[in-house]
């Protein structure tokens, strides 16, 4: 696991240039190029049957981009607007046998994996997780009948699970060198983004806001929207006592102490510049692997009296109980939050083609 943590900014720093590595691997980009396209001929010969609205939020990028907090900023949206959002997701990490796995509220992450475990905690909507994402989608529909609208955590390249809405997340890493993997950082070609309905930016200015959203047209008849969002934090709450203190006070309590932080995210760093541009002293980071168990405390062996945490890895500590520890709780700004308006023009198209009312 320390050697995973270890290597990984060294590999995505070399899928951001055509060195001669990635030279040398683009043989094996070749094999994954072929891969893909197998599966979109599948995806194509395959019977498309029923199904409620469906969005997908992914990335053609390997590693975190914010997708989770665009899934959640998403639902909040789409509940605002009297929608009952239901959501599928692979369940990462966790071991989830042959029959999908569904619940709702205060899920355990060891059970449903840390990403869906946060979204269910966060939003209250029902969860099925299964690394087949249809068949999750079947049992969530059976199992809450009252969903009307399905959105996919990750799930963009897994192409049976059909779909009519496509969101796609990006951060600051852009295309990279723009190969395939092992020789670059995509998941796909990047031509895929010229199918997709939304393009989000994680990438905020210098100024910390960010910039205008902007059309960019990719056919006749259709158009990407693309969108900036950055990461604000809303609140830090207490692992052991659950107490909450808006941003800024908790900031302002500890700005004169030197404190650690914890992640085990997909680009960890974000997060330990956000305290920093915060104006926080980060004396110790402990970057883990995306997704890591935590099935001992990663917190025994720090000596500091402030460690900050993600939303994400806190559903994996609660056992902890370590009253030193708090959760940064952060939300998506949109710099056009018109888009979710958009979004739901889309699903309301959906809805008609269907003929059929699905609203409650």
């Amino acid at each position: 696991m320390k050697v995973a943590s270890f290597l990984t900014p060294y590999v995505h720093a070399m899928w951001q240039k055509k060195g001669l590595l990635s030279t040398l691997l683009l043989p094996l980009s070749w094999i994954t190029a072929r891969v893909v396209d197998a599966r979109k001929r599948r995806a194509r010969s395959a019977p498309s049957l029923p199904s409620l609205p469906t969005i997908v939020v992914g990335n053609i990028l390997v590693g975190g981009t914010g997708k989770t907090p665009v899934v959640v900023a998403v639902i909040k949206s789409l509940q605002a607007r009297g929608w009952s959002p239901g959501v599928v997701s692979r369940g990462y990490g966790v071991k989830i046998g042959p029959s999908p796995r569904t619940g709702k509220g205060d899920l355990p992450a060891s059970e449903f994996g840390d990403e869906p475990s946060l979204i269910a905690a966060s939003t209250g909507v029902p969860v099925a997780v299964h690394p087949q994402r249809d068949r999750a989608r079947q049992a969530l529909i059976k199992n809450f009948s009252d969903v009307n609208v399905v959105v996919s955590d990750d799930g963009l390249q897994h192409l049976a699970l059909s779909r009519d809405v496509e969101i796609v997340v990006q951060d600051e890493r852009g295309l990279g060198n723009e190969r395939l993997i092992p020789a670059g950082p995509l998941r796909e070609p990047a031509s895929k983004l010229d199918d997709v309905d939304f393009i989000i930016d994680n990438r905020p200015t210098a100024e910390g806001q960010p910039n205008r959203g902007v059309v960019v047209p990719f056919s006749k008849s259709r158009h990407t929207k693309r969108v900036s969002m950055r990461l604000q934090p809303t609140f830090a709450e207490n692992l052991a006592t659950r107490k909450r203190l808006a941003w800024t006070e908790w900031v302002a309590r500890h700005q004169p102490t030197p404190l650690a932080a914890v992640a085990a995210i997909g680009q960890p760093g974000r997060f330990f510049q956000t305290l920093r541009d915060a104006g926080l002293e980060v004396a110790h980071e402990q970057a883990l692997p995306d997704h890591a168990p935590f099935s001992i405390s990663p917190f025994q062996n720090l000596s500091e009296d402030v460690i900050a945490i993600t939303a994400k890895d806190a559903v994996k500590c609660r056992q902890f109980d370590d009253p030193r520890v708090w959760v940064v709780h952060v939300e998506a700004i949109f710099s056009n939050p018109a888009w979710l308006d958009d979004l739901e023009e889309k699903l309301l198209a959906v809805e008609y083609s269907h003929g059929e009312t699905m609203r409650i």
